[in-house]
């Protein structure tokens, strides 16, 4: 490295580099142990978080080539090897880690382990048990720090796409002693005011572990879990998760997140109606046109024109009906009556009289008029004939 020039004047960029330089020259392979806080797991694989001690905090990254295979949790002690560099453009050092050995998990995340096991045992964060999204919110209540960045960028969004929306913020402390407290008893206080708020946004911006712990704690994971109105957790960042996510009725990984969320809902709703509101008008126009269509040909259709024409063919047509009934009625009698008389004259020719003018006659006996058909020496029989009865007797 040249001599430093006490009188020449720097850009911060020089100046930043000169540091880079004289860090990158001489700590490497350094070795450091401490507890790990603010971790953040970035999507493109590399993992960022600061390292601590009682007295110190130093930041570190582990790029996604050696991150493969660690298993890092907030507030795990463990030890790093790497190189100690700038980051420029913050103006902070840090250590590029290469390796990351964890040596115990931290206290608090044992802890949040345990108590999500046991909330979870209990039922908790059953999905049956979580209420349901308002369709059409009006009213709704905001817990969080009045002078975060989360209260603006909650405010923001509902201003730029809510419509007539009232907001009650109920104004706590999101962590530090008494949180956990002011969190329930604002709760509590959204649920009892009259109108009712419609849904209810509980988060606060990033941190680390500690900074979030309110939201992990017991009292306050059962009063969320225990409310009467939807509750949308929106603690942190996206990677950031607490115990309230999963109590709550729905987590949205920001607080703006939880506020497009809540009008996001309305504006689908409105779009599905709005949608559904133009179908009904265009199914409605095909029909008057269809209608209208057959109105103006019924209109132009000599029936209504010439009404009598109609009733002058009915009455020919019911003429013809009528002629063509008689012919066939006469037909028919005709049929019948010459049918008749043919099996009046075979009931003739069947009949006993026809038969005895032919000559022939009918024997019977004279004491029972019995019909003989053999007969016994000495029996006295009647003789029917077509002109005459006379007895005789056998010999």
């Amino acid at each position: 490295m040249p001599p430093f020039d006490a009188n020449k004047i720097f850009s911060v960029t020089e100046i930043s580099l000169i540091i880079k330089e004289m860090l990158e020259g001489v700590l490497t392979g350094v070795s450091v142990e401490g507890e790990i806080s603010n971790l953040k797991k970035a999507a493109s694989g590399h993992i960022y978080f600061d390292l601590k001690d009682q007295n110190a905090l130093i930041s570190a990254v582990l790029f996604k080539g050696y991150a493969r295979g660690v298993n890092l949790k907030e507030g795990d002690q463990i030890l790093v090897r790497g190189d100690l560099s700038c980051y420029i453009k913050q103006g902070r050092y840090q250590i590029i880690a290469r390796e990351a050995e964890v040596k115990t998990r931290g206290n608090l995340y044992l802890e949040f382990e345990k108590l999500k096991a046991k909330l979870s045992e209990e039922g908790l964060f059953d999905e049956d048990r979580k209420l349901p999204l308002p369709q059409f919110p009006s009213r709704i209540g905001v817990i969080t720090s009045p002078t975060g960045a989360a209260v603006r960028d909650i405010l923001s969004v509902l201003k730029r796409r809510g419509r007539n929306l009232e907001v009650i913020i109920a104004p706590t402390l999101v962590q530090g002693e008494g949180s956990k407290e002011q969190i329930v008893k604002a709760l509590e206080n959204l649920q009892r005011l009259t109108p009712p708020v419609d849904v209810i946004l509980l988060g606060r911006g990033g941190g680390s572990i500690e900074d979030l712990w309110s939201f992990n704690e017991e009292i306050v994971v059962r009063a969320v879990a225990a409310s009467k109105i939807p509750v949308i957790s929106c603690v942190g960042h996206e990677t950031d998760f607490t115990l309230t996510d999963f109590a709550a009725s729905l987590r949205a990984p920001t607080p703006s997140a939880a506020a497009e969320l809540v009008v996001k809902n309305a504006q689908d709703t409105a779009e599905k109606l709005l949608n559904l509101n133009k179908l009904l008008l265009n199914s409605l126009e095909i029909k008057y046109q269809r209608l209208k269509s057959r109105f103006e040909l019924a209109a132009n259709s000599k029936f209504l024109k010439e009404p009598h024409l109609f009733f002058d063919r009915k009455e020919q047509l019911l003429d013809d009906l009528k002629e063509t009934l008689c012919i066939k009625m006469d037909n028919l009698t005709r049929s019948k009556e010459h049918s008749l008389e043919t099996a009046v004259q075979r009931l003739k020719l069947l009949s006993p009289e026809a038969t005895l003018k032919r000559g022939y006659a009918i024997v019977r006996r004279a004491a029972t008029g019995e019909v003989v058909r053999s007969s016994l020496k000495g029996e006295r029989l009647t003789v029917q004939t077509s002109y005459d009865n006379f007895e005789v007797e056998t010999i």
